[in-house]
């Protein structure tokens, strides 16, 4: 099944900022990245809670306002928002990423889905 969350999604890579924590510096999620895990959980309906331990496959649309955005920078976000929310139990279990780049300036979004497998996961 297909689910559709929309909003800009934020690259993991350029999205921490250096603060401050109990008086040591460290790194911590821009105001970006919280918005969107907050919208994201808000969102997600269908996969939201099914705790998926199983490894899968997992494909991704993401439409962009522009094509300024690097599609690699989804995959991360993405698979964390899904653990987050109980998608998924690890997003160690992905065995495969099928993803695909598009522009929509009226309704930027993610359309994704998650195919379990009965592949085993190797550990090397």
């Amino acid at each position: 099944m297909k689910e559709v969350i929309y909003g800009v999604i934020p690259s993991k890579s350029n999205s921490y900022t250096v603060g401050r924590i109990h008086g040591h510096y460290c790194l911590v999620k821009s105001y970006e990245v919280k918005r969107y895990e907050r919208e994201f959980e808000k969102q997600c309906k269908i996969y939201k809670g099914r705790m998926i331990s199983t490894p899968f496959h997992f494909k991704i649309d993401a439409y962009y306002p522009d094509y300024r955005h690097d599609l690699d920078g989804c995959f991360k976000a993405a698979l964390d928002c899904l653990q987050s929310v109980g998608a998924i139990a690890n997003d160690n279990l992905c065995v495969s990423i099928e993803a695909k780049r598009h522009c929509d300036t009226m309704k930027p979004r993610i359309e994704f889905e998650i195919i379990e497998t009965n592949e085993q996961k190797k550990i090397f």
